[in-house]
């Protein structure tokens, strides 16, 4: 793969009036993360702050591992401060560790999952100009170990391989070697030489979906610190707070709603390697957990189905909130009714925003909204959907927003940022909200969206871009994919198919290899085909997915009753 190999640009930055009103109001600090994390952690130097599976670390000592990571990192490689490396680790101990490294050396981790294939990690290390790429050797059935060397030998500029939990191949570097030559002396005076810009770059987010090249959200030292404190300060954390996470730890919510939260409080964080509803449950016990942020409604109703539901102890827990799709009265009712779990809403993005339902929001808006803005100093406008104009209060539109941690625009995307914000810097989300007014406060209630995305158990699925690899089959002439509904992920991708002349339909499995061969990661491929002799349009000739949606809808319950 050809790369360009000039240095990336400097990403949209915040306008200079904005900025310094947020830091004449306090809330940024002109310090770096690195800086924040490494305060909080001398303050509380023997207090739990990390527990995984391979065990369990002190503020102090993952402040430590992180420096040395850091050093170590410095000083074996050719990566220094501002280059980029891709993340593809799972929820272990020495990833926090190389995450924290990363940001302590000034290196700008490119927060991506394992289960990303090849071609969606090539277009964003191309994207990025990532020159490093982290890897888990032991992760589940994947040899991301191959990937690294067949990136690295495709992409010039890609030419640092790092290797967790595994043996390092060939050039690569294993993850132990950097820790221990991050204890050299040459080393840390490295690590306290580096130049970290408090409004610079720590951390690029991969954003849901992707069509053609990835959307890539850059987040700032300031403003990040800034988003995981705040969050921190809604869910009343502090020093004795247990924060469980079982989700993807280098997702947004990983990093900024639970990571960085707990440990910028002095507060411990858990990191499940899964949601397996079984172990959450042991871990709430064992841990005495109080806060679980961001939790999808599959995850929730897993555990509610779960054989130990109604015996587990859930009674340490005081914040138990629900992300990541538009609410569910039933699911908050049943979580209290079944679990004495006390649920409240929030909606977040990569882009920064996150919106909350406070303890003391009416019942209303705790059942049937995602809350309201966590930050006195956010911005919202829901706006018609054709313009800048705002609807009045009650009617669906756009969800507009800024503020001091929301992006002012994408890495490296001059012509998309042109559409996604306003003229005055408000970020366009695509979601349909409805505002609502109770008590005086303002709630917002999501009601869809604008774009093609189908939200699978909160991963984000951008339909174009497996349109884009279900045309490459030599059977399918035409390809719509939608989101087809489902009681525990809230959505699933189907393919609707037009195949070529005298082919055979093409199935779930068959589909599934080719586009695992064309580099698709798993979880986006198809779980239920379609075929079409022609696909319903619109009345200005494009396909009409609401229509090939609603076939879809009635064929499953259809189904349903049959049996």
């Amino acid at each position: 793969m050809p790369v360009d190999t000039e240095i990336p640009p400097t990403p949209p930055s915040f306008p200079l009036e904005r900025a310094e009103a947020y830091r004449r109001r306090g809330l940024w600090t002109g310090e770096t993360l690195g800086e924040a994390l490494h305060r909080a952690a001398r303050a509380h130097p023997g207090r739990t702050a990390l527990v995984t599976v391979e065990g369990r670390l002190t503020h102090a000592e993952l402040d430590e591992r992180a420096a040395a990571f850091g050093a170590g990192l410095l000083a074996r490689t050719s990566l220094r401060a501002g280059d980029r490396v891709m993340f593809q680790l799972g929820n272990e101990l020495e990833t926090v560790v190389a995450y924290y490294g990363c940001i302590r050396a000034g290196v700008v981790p490119v927060c991506t999952l394992p289960q990303h294939g090849e071609r969606e990690i090539g277009r964003l290390a191309e994207h990025t100009g990532a020159r490093g790429h982290l890897v888990q050797a032991d992760f589940r059935n994947r040899d991301l170990v191959g990937l690294g060397q067949r990136l690295q030998r495709e992409i010039d500029v890609l030419d640092t391989l790092i290797v967790t939990r595994g043996d390092a191949p060939g050039t690569a570097h294993a993850y132990a070697g950097i820790l221990d030559a991050g204890d050299e002396r040459r080393a840390r005076e490295e690590l306290a030489a580096a130049a970290i810009d408090p409004d610079g770059l720590v951390v690029l987010q991969l954003s849901g979906g992707t069509t053609g090249l990835p959307k890539v959200a850059p987040r700032r030292h300031e403003e990040y610190v800034y988003n995981s404190r705040i969050w921190a300060e809604v869910l009343e954390m502090t020093e004795e707070s247990v924060l469980l996470h079982p989700l993807p730890i280098m997702h947004n919510a990983g990093t900024a709603a639970a990571l960085q939260p707990a440990h910028l409080v002095g507060g411990t964080c858990v990191v499940a390697p899964d949601a397996e509803p079984g172990r959450l449950f042991d871990l709430i016990a064992a841990e005495r957990v109080t806060v679980v942020p961001v939790v999808p409604p599959a995850v929730a109703i897993r555990m509610l189905e779960h054989e130990r539901a109604g015996h587990a102890d859930v009674s340490s827990i005081r914040r138990f909130v629900l992300g990541g799709q538009r609410p569910s009265a039933d699911l908050i009712e049943r979580l209290e009714r079944e679990l004495g779990i006390r649920a409240l809403q929030m909606f977040g993005m990569a882009e920064g925003m996150f919106l909350y339902t406070p303890p003391d929001a009416p019942e209303q808006a705790r059942l049937s909204t995602v809350g309201t803005p966590i930050s006195p100093a956010d911005e919202v406008r829901v706006l018609d959907v054709t313009g800048e104009g705002e609807v009045p209060d009650g009617e669906l539109g756009e969800l507009a927003c800024r503020g001091p941690y929301t992006i002012n625009g994408y890495y490296r995307a001059a012509g998309h940022n042109a559409t996604a914000f306003t003229s005055d810097g408000f970020y366009r989300t695509g979601d349909l909200v409805t505002r609502h007014v109770l008590d005086g406060r303002a709630f917002y209630a999501i009601d869809g969206r604008i774009k093609d995305v189908i939200n699978r158990g909160a991963e984000k699925i951008h339909a174009e871009e497996v349109e884009e690899l279900l045309v490459r089959h030599p059977d399918v002439r035409n390809a719509a994919v939608v989101a087809m509904p489902d009681p525990v992920l809230g959505e699933r991708v189907c393919a609707c198919l037009v195949t070529a002349e005298g082919a055979g339909a093409p199935t779930v499995d068959s589909l599934g290899r080719f586009l695992l061969d064309q580099g698709l990661a798993k979880f986006k491929l198809p779980e239920r085909v379609e075929v079409f002799d022609a696909f319903p349009l619109t009345n200005v000739g494009k396909v009409s997915k609401k229509d090939l949606r609603a076939g879809v809808e009635e064929k499953i319950e259809k189904e349903k009753a049959v049996s």
